[in-house]
């Protein structure tokens, strides 16, 4: 019998994590809603909180319905532990108050998810945290960031929402070579199709809202490190911020990553034929899709990637306007932001997910006033094409 690390993806994906319940055979994992777990004695209890004993003793510090998502998403991207969280930001907010002090720099891409920097922005250089947001899939641009301070060096890629692609490997022999942790978003790509661990990662983060559970009613997180002396620093800041997540919420986000390989197989095949038509189309000035020759970077995500994915970024001729005409006419893709469910959803990232980000830098991301995300999902494609018609025809 073949061991699960020979297996192709779309296997992994059904099987990760633990084997079925050892006391009662279980095929699906019990969800353990408690909120604390009884001692057989005062000296267990007392193993277990010095860590002695591997037990669980409090949800909060470590749950078995929550450890066994942790496990799945952990041999998924070939990492050493996993850490779910309670939402991505919890995440992100979690890596970087570990790998971060009063003083240090950071760089990371500047088309990320606005929240993240924000939270950079705002909130931790509060702390005297620095940070410099930068183009990185120019990776000149990468190594003239670097300061003596330089501490992480944080990539998204494909990066929200431009859908730009940063060399990883290239990244990853900056942060060794200045002693730099790298940490990777994976979250666009998930592991199905990208595997940043390979590439020199130290830490894989993912919000597992988007592709991981994949129908949009779960908000999770999850960081997964090369070390185990890594994840127990993460996982002292995760346990002592609090931002761990419910049994239920973990459950469901394993539920729907056993469909994580047909889903990305469906909705990838669908944005690749959407972006082609896109591109061809009167009222779109531009698009940007990785599985398009004229993407940029298209060979590097041919090297660094398994497939393209199923986000899609485009601008409207005309404009803001434009682009607000469009959105607002859709009738089968639904307006809302997120990404990676079963359903396709569109987006105007400059007034919504991105809008904590002045004006400026916003631009300087290529973050424009036409620009348009669609997360494709997995509708049929004509049915899809066609409301994309409908819609543009309202276009005047």
């Amino acid at each position: 019998m073949t061991s699960r690390d020979e297996h192709r993806e779309q296997t992994k994906v059904i099987h990760a994590g633990p084997e079925p319940d050892p006391q009662y055979g279980a095929v699906s994992v019990p969800i353990y809603q408690s909120s604390t777990f009884s001692f057989e004695n005062a000296d267990q209890g007392a193993a277990r909180f010095a860590g002695t004993d591997a037990g669980f003793k409090y949800t909060r510090l470590g749950n078995p319905t929550i450890r066994a998502l942790e496990q799945c998403v952990a041999e998924l991207e070939g990492g050493r532990a996993g850490l779910a969280t309670s939402s991505g930001m919890a995440a992100i907010s979690t890596t970087l108050l570990t790998l971060l002090n009063s003083g240090d720099h950071l760089i990371g891409t500047d088309a990320v998810y606005g929240a993240t920097r924000v939270l950079a922005e705002n909130h931790l250089s509060r702390f005297g945290i620095e940070s410099s947001w930068i183009q990185t899939e120019k990776i000149d641009l990468v190594r003239a960031a670097v300061r003596p301070n330089t501490k992480l060096i944080y990539i998204e890629s494909p990066a929200n929402p431009t859908i730009k692609i940063t060399d990883l490997e290239a990244c990853a022999g900056i942060a060794r070579e200045i002693g730099a942790a790298f940490v990777v978003d994976n979250t666009f790509s998930s592991p199905v199709l990208q595997k940043p661990f390979r590439l020199g990662a130290d830490v894989v983060l993912h919000s597992m809202t988007k592709y991981l559970n994949g129908h949009s009613d779960v908000v999770a997180g999850m960081i997964v490190s090369r070390e185990v002396s890594l994840h127990a620093r993460l996982a002292s800041t995760l346990q002592n911020f609090g931002g761990t997540p419910d049994p239920h919420q973990a459950w469901l986000v394993l539920r729907g990553i056993r469909t994580l390989g047909l889903r990305i197989e469906r909705a990838q095949a669908t944005a690749g034929r959407l972006a082609a038509w896109l591109q061809g189309h009167p009222k779109i000035a531009w698009v940007s899709y990785p599985g398009l020759p004229s993407h940029p970077q298209h060979e590097l995500m041919k090297r660094q990637m398994a497939g393209p994915g199923a986000m899609i970024s485009f601008g409207a001729r005309g404009g803001y306007e434009q682009a607000k005409t469009l959105i607002d006419s859709m009738r089968l893709a639904i307006l809302a932001v997120s990404l990676g469910g079963l359903e396709t959803l569109v987006e105007h990232p400059a007034s919504m997910t991105h809008a904590g980000v002045p004006r400026q830098k916003r631009e300087e991301a290529s973050i424009t006033d036409d620009l348009v995300r669609v997360s494709v999902g997995c509708e049929a494609y004509e049915d899809l094409q066609a409301d994309f018609e409908q819609a543009f025809d309202r276009i005047r």
